[in-house]
């Protein structure tokens, strides 16, 4: 067994600071394939963290992910370099590109054992859905309101849109979306207040205006406890 770093951190304290490291501090940094999932209930989060970080060899220093990439394995490929972050009980691995034990465990045979099947994902391809957001690739890394979380949060706006004739009320919910500004929940949530504003003109109501949807993302530290954070 692998002896871990003990300066790893991988348990995010917020959603926020779980979906900022996800997108900021790996997707954009080229960690593209990932697997995920929950925490099973036979295990503790703590003891779940511990496997996946000594099974993977996660918990090395910057340095040491430098050097891999400079290195190269079967094939002539380079060594990847793999994280790990969780929320709650919720998990994803990720890998960069190239010759890692990552891949090695994430395939299976097909029926026929002629071919091999991938237990990963490729974030450019099939982004990571939780809290309501989606973490993609898209030539940078992307945040957005994932399908549901965006269907549900027009509904909620619809439903409002012309019940008061000032626009105030709206105002305050539009200021109030739990959700941060990343550029594209950003473009969806003026896409919402499109959506509203046509409601109301066809009602003969005044437009909501498009200063109060927040465009400005509040950057947080992932990994620092809630009850430091509450008490600046």
């Amino acid at each position: 067994m692998q002896k871990r770093g003990p300066t790893y951190k991988c348990e995010a304290t917020t959603l926020e600071g779980f979906i900022q490291q996800l997108a900021v501090g790996y997707v954009a940094r080229r960690y593209f394939f990932y697997v995920s999932g929950r925490v099973p209930k036979r295990l503790t989060p703590q003891e779940h963290d511990a496997r996946l970080l000594d099974k993977y060899g996660v918990a090395i220093s910057k340095w040491s992910r430098y050097r891999r990439t400079k290195r190269t394995g079967p094939g002539g490929r380079p060594l990847a370099n793999v994280q790990y972050i969780r929320y709650r009980d919720f998990w994803v691995l990720l890998s960069t590109a190239g010759y890692h034990r990552f891949f090695q465990e994430h395939v299976q045979l097909a029926p026929g054992g002629l071919a091999t099947i991938r237990q990963y994902q490729d974030v450019r391809q099939t982004p990571v859905v939780f809290g309501g957001y989606t973490i993609g690739h898209n030539g940078k890394a992307s945040v957005r309101l994932s399908r549901r979380a965006y269907r549900e949060l027009k509904e909620q706006f619809l439903q409002v849109a012309c019940l008061h004739r000032t626009t105030d009320r709206l105002e305050q919910e539009f200021r109030r979306s739990p959700f941060e500004s990343y550029g594209g929940v950003t473009r969806q949530m003026f896409a919402l207040l499109k959506a509203v504003n046509k409601a109301r003109k066809t009602a003969g109501l005044s437009p909501v205006p498009r200063s109060c949807v927040r465009v400005k993302r509040k950057a947080v530290k992932p990994f620092e406890p809630v009850s430091i954070r509450l008490a600046a």
